[in-house]
């Protein structure tokens, strides 16, 4: 497959904003992340359905894939942030007008359940798609500083990005050593394995494969690797990314329980790929944005990640 690379973000351009899963239920939230995007010099177009609710839903299947599909036909809007995750990205990925897509590529900025539409869209188009902060739960609140200036870099220039930078420079630790090269995919673990089966499911072989989680008691996330593990994904990839798996233990101190990380050698240790974890992405405010569709290197020897170019053109 053929992927694109977006077009870089400049100065004063105008930022789409979505949301195609949940609704935010606080709207000074909204507004804050709103003002955040113009204070940073952009302007915003907000979609329709944003604050609006059904349930868990921002309004119903049809307005939030129309909101969707109307950013990217709007020659305006250069980039689409996405208000939050939730739950309900993957009931509007068989509506989604890709042929659109495919013809206007732009930035798209989401994690979480956002995984669903960066996967059917990498399957579909090939467009490199960022994992990155949202409008409510980062835009609106107080960012990570370096996490904060690495999203706009990697979003508004095309110089090649090159090794990624740690807290005090620690070296990621690793369950298997070696090294990889290979297009980064994936995402958050619960939405990803949903869509196997699907059309929408990624092309993984030969890929770097990004896991991340929240709030997955360890059984879940065996369920889940198990779920991956009978599909034959992990023979598929050259490597794996393990990002951070926030809340993923048993709080009933009564219960009998594997850790997580003794789950994750039980499905990891015996591969013959690098194998790193502690990434810094996921639902935590240090997070490093991922450009899901492009050459990175991943050093589980030497603990380290690199970006082999740039996300955008």
């Amino acid at each position: 497959m053929r992927f694109i690379k977006p077009p870089r973000l400049k100065s004063g351009e105008v930022i789409g904003i979505i949301s195609p899963a949940s609704s935010v239920q606080d709207p000074s939230l909204l507004n804050k992340g709103v003002r955040y995007i113009e204070n940073n010099g952009y302007r915003v177009e907000v979609g329709k359905s944003v604050d609006k609710i059904k349930g868990y839903l921002a309004g119903d299947d049809e307005e939030r894939v129309d909101d969707l599909n109307q950013m990217f036909k709007n020659k305006n809007v250069k980039a689409i942030i996405c208000v939050r995750g939730g739950y309900g990205s993957g009931r509007i990925i068989d509506k989604i007008n890709y042929k659109l897509i495919r013809n206007n590529p732009k930035i798209l900025v989401g994690y979480s359940d956002i995984t669903a539409l960066q996967m059917a869209i990498s399957k579909k188009t090939g467009l490199i798609t960022f994992a990155g902060p949202m409008l409510a739960p980062d835009f609106a609140e107080r960012m990570n500083p370096e996490s904060e200036d690495f999203f706009w870099r990697l979003i508004t220039s095309k110089k090649k990005i090159g090794r990624l930078s740690f807290a005090d420079n620690n070296k990621l630790p690793a369950i298997n050593k070696g090294s990889a090269v290979g297009r980064i995919i994936g995402g958050n673990l619960s939405v990803l394995s949903s869509l196997i089966g699907t059309p929408y499911f990624p092309e993984l072989k030969d890929k770097i494969l990004l896991m991340e989680d929240i709030d997955e008691i360890p059984y879940r996330i065996d369920r889940l690797l198990n779920q991956m593990r009978l599909n034959n994904v992990f023979k598929q990839v050259k490597g794996i990314l393990l990002g951070r798996f926030v809340d993923c233990y048993e709080h009933d101190p009564e219960k009998k329980t594997l850790t997580l990380g003794e789950v994750m050698e039980d499905y990891l240790q015996y591969l013959k790929i690098p194998v790193i974890y502690s990434f810094p992405h996921g639902h935590i405010k240090e997070k490093i944005t991922v450009p899901f569709g492009i050459k990175v290197k991943i050093n589980a020897s030497r603990g380290f990640v690199e970006y082999e170019e740039s996300a955008v053109r």
